[in-house]
């Protein structure tokens, strides 16, 4: 991905009355997203971005068309896994369809995408593609791009993957996705190699890219030395998942702990509303939407829901409450109201997320 570092601080928006409101639901709101909620919101989604041909399915840009890019396409993939994940394999087909017109698209090896990072979030795609429909052909297509990726990216020197072609950096947008999509072929493929991987990968990133006083996740430090101290939600959530699916709880708990306390702009009830990272299709538009799948796994693999689930449920209650009546779209600058006209599917995604991975009041979910 073309990660722009210039990132809108959480600011807080103060327009009136509604606004206002707005933000109140951020405590516990008078309208609490159920699990109803979050198949109307994956259902919106659908009818509004996915084009369906024959046993292929495409996500426009937007309403009215387009091409959402590679690596933003992949990660709206994703969030319909984790619908299919929430109840239990109900948009199974519809994972399937996405992920053959995804493949058509843009092919079966993906060796022309420079961007490393890319084709770790692609292999991620594909093998919880692969656990949810048991297609080996999914499963291929990651373990052929994953190892092909490796081979160019890894520097043995420093005991990283660089994040581009042009191997100028080491960023925590490769490593720790590297980490997962390793992590999650060691088990599709029953391989403890890609374990090992996966450890290797966390250690460096820990060691280099990881405030520990804090919990802090940096964002990447170049060939020369020079640290980009940069943290986004997105990092923070890769950051937790691998330490979760590693079994340093420890590290996942402080980097979900910065993420919940640090990020974001803080409301009366004082729970921080996730950052507005851009919006119109902006390479950063959907990035809240990989911070909260990861955390909310941790949170509900080591049963944490007093920690999390209030700022998390805050969270999702927020996207579901700005959303348009007329379509329940809801886009990702969640302090304001989502407006009128064409929205694009990149800015739709962490709403959908958001409700797909929380748990309603209630309930206990399990990922």
């Amino acid at each position: 991905m073309k990660l722009l570092c210039c990132r809108k601080l959480g600011k807080l928006i103060a327009v009136g009355t509604a606004a206002s409101a707005i933000l109140m639901t951020a405590g516990r709101p008078a309208s609490a997203f159920t699990n109803a909620d979050a198949d109307t919101a994956v259902n919106a989604y659908l009818k509004a971005f996915v084009l369906p041909n024959g046993s292929s399915a495409f996500i426009k840009g937007d309403q009215n068309g387009g091409d959402p890019g590679f690596w933003q396409e992949i990660e709206q993939i994703e969030g319909i896994e984790d619908a299919n994940d929430r109840t239990r394999g109900a948009y199974k087909n519809q994972v399937a369809a996405l992920l053959n017109g995804f493949s058509n698209a843009h092919g079966t090896l993906w060796s022309y995408n420079i961007y490393n990072d890319d084709i770790c979030w692609a292999t991620i795609a594909y093998t919880r593609g692969y656990q949810a429909t048991k297609n080996v052909t999914f499963r291929t297509i990651a373990r052929n791009n994953f190892d092909m990726m490796f081979a160019r990216a890894w520097d043995p020197a420093k005991g990283a993957l660089y994040w581009t072609t042009k191997n100028t950096s080491y960023n925590s947008c490769i490593e720790c996705p590297a980490g997962i999509a390793s992590y999650l072929l060691s088990k599709a493929l029953k391989d403890d190699s890609y374990v090992t991987k996966a450890r290797n990968l966390f250690a460096w990133e820990k060691a280099n890219l990881f405030d520990a006083s804090s919990g802090a996740v940096w964002d990447a430090v170049n060939t020369s030395g020079k640290v980009g101290t940069w943290s986004s939600t997105y990092n923070q959530g890769t950051f937790v998942g691998l330490a979760d699916f590693l079994g340093d709880t420890t590290s996942a708990k402080l980097a979900a702990d910065y993420t919940r306390d640090h990020l974001g702009s803080p409301t009366p009830a004082g729970y921080r509303i996730m950052p507005e990272y851009g919006s119109g299709g902006d390479n950063n538009s959907g990035l809240n939407s990989i911070g909260l799948r990861w955390i909310s796994r941790f949170m509900q693999d080591h049963k944490l829901q007093k920690a999390y689930l209030p700022w998390l449920q805050a969270n999702a209650n927020t996207a579901w409450n700005v959303r348009r009546t007329s379509d329940d779209l809801s886009w990702c600058q969640w302090l304001q109201p989502t407006p009128s006209g064409v929205l694009h599917s990149w800015d739709c995604i962490n709403s959908v997320v958001a409700l797909q991975v929380t748990p309603p009041d209630g309930t206990a979910r399990k990922p």
